[in-house]
C-alpha cells in the first residue's frame, strides 16, 4: 500500500510543481514581487515561505523534528528576492529536496513516526499534511498570476465556457487507463 501511496503522492508533488511554473511563465518578471495590499503576498514571497518550508520539512525527514532550528520562518515572508532567477533557484531548491526526501522512503518507513514541531506523525500523515499545504500555496499564485496577467492569462485547467467541449472530447475517447497526473505531466 505504502509504495502505490507514494507513487500517487510523487505524481500530484509534481503536478503541483508545474502549475506553479506555469503560472509564474505568464507574470513578468517584476510583477512577480507585486504584493495587492500590504496584508498579502507577492509571488516571490509566496515561493520563498515554500522554499523554507521545503528545506525545513524534508530536510533529514526521518531523523529531526521538520521544524528545524535554523528555519526563520518569518523572513520568509520578506519581499525581498531582486530576480526572477533567485526565485526560480529556491524554487528548484525547495521541490529537489522534497523529492530527494521522497526517493529514500521504503515500505517500512509509512508508519513510522516523524515529528512536526514536536507533534508526532505518520511518514504517510506527514506526506498528507504538506499535499494540502503546498497546493494551498500554488493556488495563490495561480490567483495572483491570473490578477496580474489580466485577459493575458492562459488557463491552467479547462477555460471558462469550454466544460462541455472538454467533457464532450473527453469521452468520445472513452475509457483509458492513463492517470489524471500522467496525463498532465506528459507521461
Amino acid at each position: 500500500m505504502f509504495p502505490d501511496f507514494l507513487s500517487s503522492a510523487r505524481k500530484q508533488f509534481a503536478y503541483y510543481k508545474l502549475l506553479g511554473e506555469q503560472a509564474m511563465r505568464q507574470v513578468p518578471d517584476d510583477q512577480l514581487f507585486w504584493q495587492p495590499n500590504a496584508a498579502s503576498n507577492s509571488m516571490a514571497a509566496i515561493v520563498k515561505h515554500m522554499w523554507g518550508n521545503m528545506l525545513s520539512r524534508w530536510t533529514d525527514f526521518l531523523t529531526s523534528d521538520g521544524e528545524k532550528p535554523w528555519r526563520d520562518r518569518e523572513a520568509e515572508f520578506d519581499n525581498d528576492l531582486q530576480t526572477r532567477d533567485a526565485l526560480l533557484q529556491r524554487w528548484e531548491a525547495g521541490w529537489q529536496c522534497l523529492f530527494a526526501a521522497l526517493d529514500t522512503l521504503t515500505e517500512a518507513d509509512g508508519d513510522r513516526l516523524i515529528y512536526i514541531r514536536n507533534q508526532g506523525h505518520t511518514v504517510m500523515e506527514a506526506i498528507n499534511r504538506q499535499l494540502a499545504h503546498y497546493p494551498y500555496h500554488v493556488g495563490q499564485l495561480v490567483f495572483i498570476g491570473k490578477l496580474v496577467a489580466g485577459d493575458a492569462w492562459q488557463s491552467l485547467s479547462i477555460p471558462r465556457g469550454n466544460s462541455a467541449a472538454f467533457n464532450a472530447e473527453k469521452f468520445a475517447q472513452g475509457p483509458h487507463q492513463a492517470h489524471f497526473t500522467d496525463e498532465v505531466l506528459g507521461r
